[in-house]
């Protein structure tokens, strides 16, 4: 089993007053060659949006882009006609495909939105872009991982075009769970949105991730009030 430790502290960081965002691999401004993608996984960041603000209409093609909002309320709107409003509990992907134009603004004008969004290099270029979002309760992740983004095609989980699986975990006591990776070639970047974690002899609290590849399983440890999400990538 191979593991790597990226800390919080290392990501990038850029305040442009409407928009505080931490990266987790290397994006818009912030360069770290060191920290370009996890196997697949090419984006990972940690925003907050200020009130009534947001990213205006922009393109994109050929990546799977996922959002998980944690606080407030996040607008959006897209070239195919998708629209609506994600919060808390909710989780959106939209596949970029042959190109889409999108528009993302904090829904309230009092509150701000935090959320974390991913992007993921897909499997089958040029597809049509599409646009899906589904509402997890917390009941379905309190104490186990609950399973979001899966490659099969089910009512369950949103769909993604890619070999990758999302799981999201919250934590009431302390727990010990095994996770197995579902198809041989992924590795998993398990990233600690609160709390504290141990795989092995690493440790990682809030906001420090763990990736995980070249095992068919391992043991995640997790202490009381952790907050989890897992994503498992093709490493190539």
């Amino acid at each position: 089993m191979k593991t790597i430790f990226h800390p919080s502290s290392e990501r990038g960081h850029a305040d442009h007053g409407w928009l505080n965002a931490y990266h987790s691999f290397s994006f818009a401004s912030w360069y770290d060659p060191a920290k370009m993608h996890f196997g697949l996984l090419r984006v990972l960041n940690d925003d907050t949006v200020a009130p009534g603000m947001g990213f205006g209409k922009h393109p994109h093609d050929n990546m799977e882009i996922v959002t998980i909002p944690m606080e407030g309320a996040l607008a959006h709107q897209d070239s195919t006609g998708g629209n609506g409003i994600i919060r808390k509990g909710e989780v959106q992907i939209m596949s970029a495909g042959k190109g889409v134009f999108h528009s993302e603004f904090n829904a309230s004008k009092t509150e701000p939105v935090k959320l974390f969004q991913t992007w993921v290099f897909p499997k089958e270029k040029n597809i049509a872009p599409r646009y899906d979002q589904r509402m997890f309760s917390e009941e379905m992740r309190t104490d186990k991982f609950c399973l979001v983004v899966s490659p099969v095609k089910e009512d369950a989980v949103l769909w993604i075009n890619q070999d990758a699986w999302y799981s999201l975990g919250h934590f009431t006591k302390k727990n010990s769970t095994e996770y197995s990776i579902h198809k041989s070639g992924n590795g998993v970047y398990v990233f600690v949105i609160e709390g504290n974690i141990s795989i092995g002899e690493m440790n990682a609290g809030r906001r420090d991730a763990i990736g995980v590849w070249e095992t068919e399983k391992f043991t995640l440890s997790a202490e009381k009030g952790t907050e989890l999400m897992l994503i498992e990538v093709p490493m190539k």
